[in-house]
C-alpha cells in the first residue's frame, strides 16, 4: 500500500512562526499555496481513500488536492496541544522560564497546560494505525492523510525502520512523505514502512 502523508498549507499562524495546535486556522492565501498545490496534484493522481484531521487547515488543504473526495475524519490526528505557548512564537516565548525549560528537554517535556510528546504520540499512532487497518480491510492500494506536521513526524519516528527522530521528519506546509508498506507483514504485526520518500 501507498499513502500520502501531507501536511496542510500555511496559514497564518505557520506565516508568523507561532506554535498553533488547537486554534482552527484557516489557510492563507499565497502565491507559495497557489504553486504547491499544482505541484502536489500530480502526487494525488489515483488516490482511493483520503483520510483528514478535522481542522479547517486540514479540510481546505484535502478540498485543494481532492476535489470532489469528502476526507473522514480523525480526530487523534490533530496536531499537539500546545497549551500555555498556543498561538505564541519564539521571540514572545524565549525569555519565559517554562518555554526555556521545555526546550532544554529537547522538546520532551509537556507543554505547559498541553500534551506531552509521548502523550501525542500515542494519540497521533492509535489514529493512524486505526485508519490504516480500515484501508486494509477494503483492499485500497493508495490513500492519502492530509495532517499536520506534528502529525507526521509523530508517526513517522515510530514507523521507520532506520530509527531516525522525531524531528527529523518536519515537513514544510504542504510537503510531506510517500510511504509503502507491506499488507501481509502488517497483519501480522509488523507495523513498519518498507519506504519512506519525501514528496
Amino acid at each position: 500500500m501507498e499513502i500520502l502523508m501531507i501536511r496542510h498549507f500555511q496559514t497564518k499562524g505557520n506565516l508568523d512562526k507561532r506554535y498553533i495546535g488547537k486554534t482552527d486556522e484557516t489557510l492563507a492565501e499565497t502565491d507559495h499555496t497557489k504553486q504547491l498545490v499544482q505541484k502536489r496534484k500530480k502526487s494525488c493522481k489515483n488516490v482511493e481513500r483520503v483520510s483528514s484531521s478535522p481542522m479547517q487547515r486540514c479540510l481546505q488543504t484535502a478540498a485543494l488536492l481532492f476535489p470532489g473526495e469528502t476526507p473522514v475524519l480523525c480526530d487523534k490526528l490533530r496536531e499537539c496541544d500546545f497549551g500555555a505557548f498556543e498561538g505564541k512564537n519564539y521571540k514572545e516565548l524565549r525569555d519565559t522560564p517554562a518555554y526555556l525549560e521545555w526546550m532544554e528537554s529537547g522538546g520532551a517535556m509537556a507543554f505547559p497546560g498541553g500534551e506531552s510528546r509521548m502523550e501525542f504520540e500515542e494519540r497521533c499512532m492509535e489514529g493512524f494505525l486505526k485508519t490504516v487497518d480500515a484501508w486494509i480491510k477494503e483492499g485500497v492500494q493508495k490513500a492519502a492523510l492530509v495532517v499536520h506536521g506534528g502529525t507526521i513526524m509523530a508517526v513517522l519516528s515510530q514507523l521507520d525502520s532506520e530509527g531516525r527522530e522525531f524531528y527529523d521528519w518536519q515537513p514544510e506546509n504542504g510537503g510531506g512523505y510517500r510511504i509503502f508498506l507491506n499488507e501481509q507483514e502488517w497483519k501480522q504485526g509488523n507495523r513498519m514502512c518498507r519506504r519512506i520518500e519525501k514528496l
